[in-house]
């Protein structure tokens, strides 16, 4: 068996149990989430939670990609090109793409609503934009046009913000508090996972490796920032403390907190061993193994009742 597909295998056989377990996250998040709390069941809240952990893991390996590129050029133009890794961001498009159209058709089933009907409603309306950008982002990396994609992302994480705030008091806010919080998320995750990703194909040459990973820590230490800021306003503003534990969202929310601080402190434990030995360590592919199961928990946290109407119940 040649190296490269041993080597294949041998990643296909590290990656099942990761596959499996977020699977498992994704299909039983909710359910487990509002065992005891006396909320209604959500309908089909296994398919939907996986299908937007698709959508937040194509938007983040895209503009990962974007941004990660930046990262990964050459100190100057008289320097040599270095290969890049396969790009994955028309791929990841395209399966955004079919996770928001995997969206509408449960909307149409679970509201009995044909298809003309749920583009009419504000959720089909929105999945239908973000869907259109998927597909608009996805042609543009394929026509060899990355920075173009821009726009279309941006019009998906606008109408993912719009659809995560339906409330009535103030809903621009809380839709500009997620887009500022979507980004980061997406930066900091793909970008992480696309710096990664060229420091494997360029183990050979170290000191390009340790450019590309100190501009990457020094570009994106606002990311975390920002992100937390973000991520308590919506909370304080979403969450009545006294249901913190008693609901669904706050016990979701309580777990991504906890996550996000723990790739937070792995962050700055990665920047630590940069700044003591020039080189990535098990730090960072920690963090974004991290990262990866945040964005799983955003997932199920977006699926989960709204805390407000369970305090309204008590």
């Amino acid at each position: 068996m040649p190296d490269e597909r041993r080597g294949a295998t041998r990643t296909a056989w590290l990656a099942a149990p990761g596959i499996v377990a977020a699977a498992l996250i994704a299909l039983l998040g909710v359910a487990a989430a509002t065992h005891g709390t006396g909320e209604l069941p959500v309908h089909a809240a296994g398919t939907t939670t996986l299908l937007r952990a698709i959508v937040f893991a194509a938007l983040a390996v895209h503009l990962g990609e974007l941004a990660g590129a930046r990262f990964a050029r050459a100190p100057s133009r008289a320097d040599r090109p270095r290969p890049a890794p396969r790009p994955l961001s028309a791929v990841a498009s395209l399966a955004g793409a079919g996770a928001c159209a995997g969206q509408l058709l449960l909307l149409c089933g679970v509201s009995g609503l044909n298809a003309a009907s749920a583009y009419s409603t504000v959720q089909g309306r929105l999945l239908l934009v973000m869907a259109n950008g998927f597909l608009l982002a996805a042609g543009c990396a394929a026509l060899g046009r990355p920075g173009w994609a821009l726009a279309p992302l941006a019009a998906v994480v606008g109408a993912e913000a719009l659809r995560a705030h339906p409330e009535q008091s103030t809903p621009l806010i809380g839709a500009a508090l997620t887009v500022v919080h979507l980004t980061a998320a997406s930066l900091w995750t793909g970008g992480l996972f696309h710096v990664l990703r060229v420091l494997c194909g360029a183990r050979g040459d170290r000191p390009y490796a340790n450019a590309v990973l100190s501009r990457y820590a020094r570009r994106a230490g606002w990311l975390p920032v920002a992100l937390a800021a973000t991520g308590t306003a919506s909370a304080l503003r979403k969450m009545p403390f006294d249901v913190a534990l008693t609901s669904a969202y706050g016990r979701v929310l309580l777990v991504k907190l906890a996550l996000v601080g723990a790739a937070s402190a792995l962050a700055l434990g990665a920047r630590r061993r940069l700044r003591r030995t020039g080189t990535a360590g098990r730090e960072a592919y920690l963090e974004v193994t991290v990262l990866a199961v945040v964005v799983l928990v955003s997932a199920v946290l977006t699926v989960v009742p709204n805390p407000s109407w369970h305090a309204l119940a008590r």
